[in-house]
């Protein structure tokens, strides 16, 4: 089974994701994320889950990063009311791949909590400025997720 983009995305996260799977990872770990407003250049990895309700995989890039237990990443939607399908999708099954730069891997998908969570959370602020405007937009705590390597 080959992995597929999720529905609908925009044409910026579209071209992210095939400039870094034509290049396994080359092009598109390091995005230039200046035209959006934020930091000049920001890691990413790709994602892969399965989807719930589709049982189809779906791979899409996010900004991650680093942590001693694994990458990690913020299921922010941008402050939307209500959690991507991403993040749905591995709380229905935690077994994701995961691609970083030209590092492919199988993870556990484990969503932190309480003071880890906070002390991730500021980490990722430093990684991707906007995570603390997105959270003040929405009334769900956006959640931490941890990929560790399995």
């Amino acid at each position: 089974m080959s992995a597929q983009p999720p529905a609908k995305l925009p044409k910026w996260v579209q071209d992210h994701l095939t400039a870094y799977l034509l290049t396994d990872g080359a092009a598109g770990h390091w995005y230039d994320a200046s035209a959006k407003g934020g930091p000049k250049v920001v890691a990413s990895l790709l994602l892969t889950t399965i989807g719930r309700k589709s049982g189809q995989e779906l791979q899409l890039p996010l900004f991650y990063g680093e942590s001693p237990e694994g990458p990690v990443i913020v299921a922010s939607k941008g402050g939307a009311p209500d959690h991507p399908a991403w993040y749905l999708n591995l709380e229905a099954n935690p077994e994701v791949k995961v691609q970083v730069g030209g590092d492919k891997y199988s993870a556990r998908a484990r969503t932190v909590t309480g003071p880890k969570r906070e002390a991730l959370w500021k980490m990722m602020n430093s990684v991707w400025p906007f995570y603390d405007a997105y959270q003040q937009k929405t009334q769900r705590e956006i959640p931490v997720v941890v990929l560790e390597r399995i």
